[in-house]
């Protein structure tokens, strides 16, 4: 979903970069409080996968083709503030140095992918951590979920920039079928690059994912086999 210059009006890009100037401004500020020894390595590390991934695009329907957006990933990895930079550099790289997404329509990409896509994803992520069974599943569900939400939710506030300030002479209705059914499937495989992804990196290193530190913490609490009948013992 990058968007290309010229589909948006100059009010419209110059309203969607004051958008992201600020978002990325709140992510500064809220990022030293998740940066720390671990996540800041692993920062860089998100950044560049996002980057590779986002390259390679994987066929859809009718012609199309669809690529990672990385937004949950990326929150469930870092934190959302710190999601939110690695996805402002990833697109600020991809528009610079390679023409992916225009320099106009920058803001607007890094509105979609990098404030509605992380902040839907990571919003259910945390929904559905809270209600689901604190294990390795419910992580992976709850992320698994917030990634293939975050795809058309994002599609859909294009289409409503489009309808605010398009420049080409389409219909509104034939934009949103197209956007939203194109961005169910790719959707789809938002979520299991997601939950892939997740999975292994939680099963070799799951103090680096830091939507998960919740597990780590509810094992170092739970009492081990045996302490409890030898506290009894002790006890007498």
């Amino acid at each position: 979903m990058h968007v290309p210059d010229g589909f948006l009006d100059a009010t419209t890009s110059t309203g969607t970069a004051a958008v992201a100037a600020a978002g990325v401004a709140l992510a500064l500020r809220g990022s030293r409080h998740e940066l720390d020894e671990r996540t800041a390595p692993m920062a860089g590390l998100t950044a560049v996968f996002v980057f590779a991934v986002q390259m390679m695009n994987f066929p859809v329907a009718f012609g199309t083709s669809g690529h990672l957006m990385g937004g949950a990933l990326a929150a469930v990895l870092v934190g959302p503030w710190t999601a939110v930079l690695c996805l402002t550099v990833v697109l600020m790289v991809q528009a610079l140095v390679f023409a992916d997404g225009g320099l106009t329509a920058l803001g607007t990409n890094v509105t979609l992918l990098g404030l509605v896509a992380i902040g839907v994803g990571y919003g259910v992520f945390r929904g559905l951590r809270a209600v689901l069974p604190a294990t390795r599943t419910g992580l992976l569900t709850s992320a698994g979920v917030g990634a293939f939400l975050s795809v058309p939710t994002a599609a859909l506030v294009f289409v409503g920039l489009f309808g605010l300030g398009g420049v080409a002479d389409v219909a509104l209705g034939p934009v949103t079928a197209a956007m939203v059914g194109v961005h169910l499937l790719i959707g789809l495989g938002e979520a299991v690059i997601t939950v892939a992804v997740l999975g292994a990196v939680f099963t070799v290193r799951p103090d680096l994912v830091r939507g998960g530190r919740h597990l780590l913490r509810a094992r170092e609490l739970a009492p081990r086999p045996g302490l409890a009948g030898a506290t009894a013992v002790d006890a007498r």
